[in-house]
């Protein structure tokens, strides 16, 4: 049984920075993509950024430059480095994990980790 349980969120101002890991149980991160979503509260979830299984990161363009995805196999750990943050980055960020090393169907989600930007 898999799970992935996020961490690092938390109150930052305009400008901060927060580090957000996300530890995957019950199967080795390194053979899938992974990635972040997040949402506000009355709207859609949103795509934030993923990391193939060969290393390609994409990313939302409202984050390029800003955000870093990263992943340590061997600890079963994702990372998501939040910089620069303003306003509009304030949601729950949750942690996926598709089906295989690309862009697929979403198998797993995390329960969240809430980031608020003031």
């Amino acid at each position: 049984h898999v799970q992935l349980v996020e961490s690092g969120g938390g109150s930052v101002q305009v400008g901060g920075s927060l580090t957000l890991s996300c530890v995957a149980s019950g199967d080795t991160i390194g053979r899938y993509c992974m990635g972040w979503f997040r949402q506000i509260p009355d709207r859609e979830r949103e795509g934030v950024a993923r990391l193939d299984a060969y290393g390609s990161a994409t990313y939302t363009d409202s984050v390029k430059g800003r955000f870093t995805i990263s992943r340590d196999n061997a600890g079963g750990t994702l990372s998501l480095q939040l910089n620069s943050l303003d306003l509009e980055d304030t949601a729950m960020y949750y942690c996926v994990r598709h089906s295989g090393w690309g862009l697929g169907t979403i198998l797993y989600w995390g329960q969240g980790t809430q980031v608020t930007v003031s």
